[in-house]
């Protein structure tokens, strides 16, 4: 798995160094929010027979759905997830290695890994300036595609 992770990072030719997400989201009650709320939806595209759906999400409503509070001094303003379906069979899929790209409206850069979340994968992002955001996703699913997408999400 760790050579698969290696593998989807150098692909994004590491423009900034791969972070790990400021909180960890093992502690957190999921269930209370459901990232296929099509209410959520930032972008949605499918990519070699598998829809990948995307959702974006302040960091306010994100910990309010699973009844927690803002931890004091948190930089990271949103939360990126994404889900994959599998077309064929319609089963989602949740083994793989998901990285993010997030152009930022100064065109500066982060990447992050996304971790797997109980049948999604997401991490949490700092889009605290208004303006245009490039988000740019490479994964690897358990049949070792790798695939991309790519969308624009404005902060508004």
């Amino acid at each position: 798995m760790k050579n698969l992770i290696t593998a989807v990072a150098t692909a994004f030719v590491l423009y900034a160094p791969v972070a790990v997400s400021a909180m960890d989201h093992s502690a957190m009650n999921h269930s209370e929010h459901s990232m296929e709320d099509k209410n959520l939806s930032a972008h949605e595209e499918t990519i070699d027979g598998v829809k990948a759906v995307f959702n974006v999400r302040t960091m306010a409503d994100a910990m309010q759905a699973m009844g927690m509070s803002m931890p004091k001094g948190m930089k990271e303003t949103h939360h990126i997830s994404v889900f994959f379906v599998d077309l064929k069979s319609g089963k989602k899929i949740a083994d793989g290695a998901v990285m993010v790209k997030v152009q930022n409206p100064d065109e500066s850069y982060n990447t992050k890994e996304l971790v797997a979340m109980q049948g999604h994968f997401g991490s949490d992002f700092e889009l605290s300036k208004k303006g245009k955001y490039g988000v740019m996703c490479k994964f690897q699913l358990k049949d070792g595609k790798t695939r991309q997408a790519k969308f624009w999400y404005t902060v508004k």
